[in-house]
């Protein structure tokens, strides 16, 4: 269930219990499925997966439900006027899909697939397996674009399928690639045309770069990413640096604003915060606490005295799920996550 957050206003059904990939699969549901296809041709790949398990995973919905999720609806759209409400970018932070690995279910694939991806785009709706197994042989140059133009979380499944000595100069090619230019993007369509038949422009592109190498390294497991880390530093010293002030960790949280804080809370399943906070700091657990309700704060300080021991990569990997779910929320605009360099920007 997800946390409680001040507030003062009853609510027949507490829809805080429900996250925003359940809203919006409520939502889409309600909808017939023409409605419903034009909704999910606007959102990214990721969050068609996400939203599409969603829905595939509801069996019964109540009244209540269903009712309480039209009214935040409703209320939601009225701050809007009339302008831009078709653009996507409006549907987008509507119906924004939050954490989750889940498979996207056949209708909505087909739905997406039939809309025009293709080339190197095609690979955002593959399984990170499958894109591991079509560049593995490729030239490295041609496995840094690829990574450093999919989403980080992506890449990061990717690089996991390589082995550890590939991973570490994919990594510092991706750190050290700033503009890719036609010929190599031409290399890379050919590649990706014998695969889905597609075909990609010839400008060069701003791709890779610190903040994509540091974006992916976010995603990694917690194991690799350690390890990747301390092999980049051996290999250069400056890099390892420059990466890790891009890098966005769990203590950063203290940083975000009071609303963003909140924002969060709404998304963050009870025993998934417990397990983050077990290992977190005094301040991140006072902010967690401020902006919880009294009944809700006492509560998990509570389970947090209770809680017995619990392995350390149990709470690292809490506190991984919680960074993602921070870092869809930022990209959404309903938070805004600080860079470690000290550089305020939209992850």
């Amino acid at each position: 269930m997800a946390n409680e957050v001040a507030t003062t206003d009853e609510k027949p059904f507490d829809i805080t219990s429900l996250s925003g990939t359940d809203k919006a699969a409520i939502l889409l549901l309600s909808l017939n499925e023409q409605d419903a296809a034009s909704i999910i041709r606007h959102l990214e790949p990721k969050q068609v997966q996400r939203v599409g398990g969603a829905m595939a995973s509801m069996k019964e919905l109540s009244n209540d439900k269903v009712t309480a999720v039209h009214r935040q609806f409703l209320t939601d759209i009225q701050k809007y006027t009339s302008i831009g409400m078709g653009s996507a970018d409006f549907v987008r932070n509507t119906l924004i899909a939050a954490l989750g690995e889940d498979k996207a279910n056949n209708l909505v694939d087909q739905i997406l697939m039939g809309s025009g991806s293709r080339g190197l785009d095609s690979l955002k709706w593959m399984d990170p397996r499958q894109v591991a197994s079509i560049i593995l042989n490729e030239h490295p140059q041609i496995q840094t674009i690829v990574l450093s133009y999919l989403d980080p979380e992506q890449s990061a499944e990717i690089l996991s399928q390589f082995p550890e000595r590939v991973r570490l100069d994919l990594m510092m090619r991706i750190a050290n690639l700033e503009e890719v230019q036609p010929a190599a993007l031409h290399e890379l369509n050919d590649i990706m045309e014998k695969q889905f038949a597609g075909q990609a422009g010839a400008q060069a592109a701003k791709i890779g770069g610190m903040k994509a190498a540091a974006d992916i390294m976010n995603y990694l497991d917690n194991n690799i990413e350690g390890l990747l880390m301390d092999q980049i530093r051996d290999n250069d010293e400056e890099m390892a640096v420059q990466i890790e002030d891009l890098m966005f960790v769990f203590e950063n949280l203290a940083e975000v604003d009071d609303r963003g804080i909140q924002s969060l809370l709404r998304e963050v399943p009870q025993e998934l915060l417990q397990k983050a906070l077990k290992g977190a700091d005094d301040m991140l657990r006072e902010k967690i606490m401020r902006n919880m309700s009294k009944r809700a704060s006492e509560l998990l300080m509570d389970d947090l005295e209770a809680m017995g021991p619990i392995r350390v990569s149990d709470v690292e990997a809490a506190q991984k799920e919680i960074l993602s779910i921070a870092r869809r929320l930022s990209e959404a605009g309903e938070l805004m996550l600080n860079g470690g360099g000290g550089q305020d920007e939209y992850l």
